[in-house]
């Protein structure tokens, strides 16, 4: 089962069974979706479906903090939720010596010396770790490694 398939399947179960706030979600996964099959005339894979959730979750890890800079509990409260329930269609997340054994086994197969070689680095893990970790946290432990 793909996983467009999947979100379809929870989307039909959340309509039967009311639950209005996670079928809105739903909804809204699914458009952002295929805005961007309609705007780059493809059909997403798991992969590229993967990517739009991770923005999603991106966006609003960034909502939650203005909300909490705007003491409004409420939204935290919502848009926290919504992260929780965008993340099961995640893959499990690697655990942090996963991360660093993919990392040291990036820079030696690129032979990655200094920090000016980060980019090579970052395409193999980002290959490999896509869905299944921060990008954002990793290319800080590969600048780290790199002595940067």
């Amino acid at each position: 089962m793909t996983l467009r398939e999947r979100i379809t399947d929870e989307m039909k179960a959340a309509m039967r069974a009311g639950e209005k706030e996670r079928l809105s979600l739903i909804r809204m996964l699914q458009a952002a979706i295929k805005q961007r099959e309609v705007d780059e005339r493809i059909t997403l894979d798991d992969a590229q479906t993967l990517a739009v959730i991770e923005k999603m979750i991106k966006q609003r890890k960034e909502s939650v903090a203005q909300f909490e800079a705007g003491n409004r509990a409420d939204l935290v409260a919502r848009e926290n939720a919504e992260i929780a329930a965008l993340a099961a269609y995640l893959p499990a997340q690697l655990s942090a010596t996963e991360l660093e054994t993919l990392i040291r086994e990036a820079i030696a197969a690129t032979g990655a010396a200094s920090v000016k070689d980060m980019g090579k680095v970052m395409a193999i893990v980002k290959g490999k770790a896509a869905g299944r970790a921060d990008m954002g946290a990793v290319g800080a432990r590969i600048k780290a490694q790199l002595g940067g």
